[in-house]
């Protein structure tokens, strides 16, 4: 008789999304991984969602989910109780009493190769891409020593806390062996040899990079598992970030469009939303060169005009910096396209379920159908 073959844990799905979305290429005040649940926790559905909101969360159970991945935090700001009189807190209630884990890929997702930019380029068709803001965060050498037994611990620690990505790498590390020598102190309680005596033990040296940004989350993930009451950590060092690694994207069409077909492409293969597709320019004007940013981006204005583009495609434009990015060049350029933020970040989630199937299956993988964009109508002002 032939048994159902076990579903994978999700420590494994979280492996396929971390070699994605790299942890290490968030920034530092923001908040990815896992939100709630248990690594050991069998995945048999994921759902994929842009927000953690309550629709969404109504559609998980309802779907029969193990997993909620979406790209924006729940808990992006310090918290300080997660009761269900907040909508954040309730959110997490329903979660964990439905047993459903919260994972979360943002500004990780934005950053990486393949993620919510290159999504967005590919659905606008754009080629020869480059990001339009390329990642310039300095990168910082971790060396730490170590009872050799311990070494693949200490290791696991610092890359699930954000060291050891290299490119298309995970978990990179160097390491070599030798003496260690120290003489505890008389308070101290050493793991090995006694207070107050000089010790020699064998060490491993382990080295890896990591962002500067995830210094300090490195170093406390290191510490919590290393067997010395004093471990002696070092971080030196810079390295620079790797290629294709930024935020937005800039590239061409395969051939001219004017700013209203580029405007109902769009419009067509984004998911509907009451703002639905606003621009700035010219209807007739032709464009090749675009530049985009998928979420809010109004303050890469400044990289969009630099790139040559003669489009900039983003969301959540605000009257004063769009009219003042209109208004610098006489021209005009770049012409501006703003989208829903929801909706511009939407392609992402296409993305993130080819990676989920191979592992999970393909009918296990669900992008969410519901609209978490806060606008639900629109009246536009009469003609006069």
């Amino acid at each position: 008789m032939m048994t159902e073959p076990e579903p994978p844990r999700l420590g494994e799905v979280l492996d396929v999304l971390d070699a994605a979305y790299p942890p290490a290429y968030t920034e530092p005040w923001d908040a990815v991984g896992l939100v709630c649940g248990d690594r050991e926790q069998p995945v048999r559905r994921a759902l994929l969602a842009v927000d953690p909101v309550d629709s969404v969360v109504d559609e998980a159970i309802e779907v029969g989910a193990d997993l909620l991945w979406v790209h924006h935090p729940l808990l992006l700001r310090p918290v300080h109780a997660v009761s269900a009189d907040s909508a954040k807190g309730r959110v997490l209630q329903r979660l964990i009493r439905a047993q459903i884990a919260l994972v979360t890929a943002h500004t990780n997702a934005d950053a990486a190769p393949g993620g919510s930019n290159d999504a967005l380029a590919d659905l606008i068709g754009l080629t020869h891409t480059r990001p339009l803001q390329p990642g310039v965060e300095q990168r910082l050498s971790l060396v730490c020593y170590v009872p050799e037994a311990h070494l693949e611990q200490v290791l696991d620690a610092a890359a699930g806390a954000g060291a050891g990505t290299i490119g298309e790498y995970r978990r990179c590390g160097w390491s070599t062996t030798g003496t260690g020598t120290y003489e505890a102190g008389e308070q101290t309680q050493p793991m090995i040899g006694r207070p107050g005596e000089r010790t020699a033990t064998g060490e491993a040296r382990l080295e890896m990079v990591l962002p500067a940004g995830r210094a300090e989350q490195v170093a406390q993930a290191v510490r919590a598992v290393h067997p010395y009451e004093e471990p002696a950590l070092h971080l030196y060092g810079h390295h620079p970030a790797p290629a294709g690694w930024g935020i937005g994207r800039v590239g061409t069409l395969p051939e001219p469009l004017t700013l209203h077909q580029l405007a109902q492409h769009l419009a067509g293969q984004l998911p509907p939303t009451a703002q639905g597709v606003r621009v700035s320019g010219p209807a007739d004007a032709q464009v090749t060169r675009v530049a985009l940013c998928s979420g809010s981006g109004d303050s890469l204005f400044e990289a969009a005009r630099a790139s040559g583009a003669e489009v900039y495609i983003t969301a959540d434009l605000r009257h004063h910096p769009a009219s003042e990015a209109r208004e610098h060049r006489r021209d005009g350029l770049p012409y501006l396209v703003d989208l829903s933020h929801w909706a511009s970040e939407w392609p992402l989630l296409t993305r993130a379920a080819q990676l989920l199937r191979p592992l999970l299956g393909a009918d296990a993988v669900t992008v969410s159908s519901r609209c978490s964009d806060p606008w639900t109508f629109q009246i536009p002002s009469p003609g006069r």
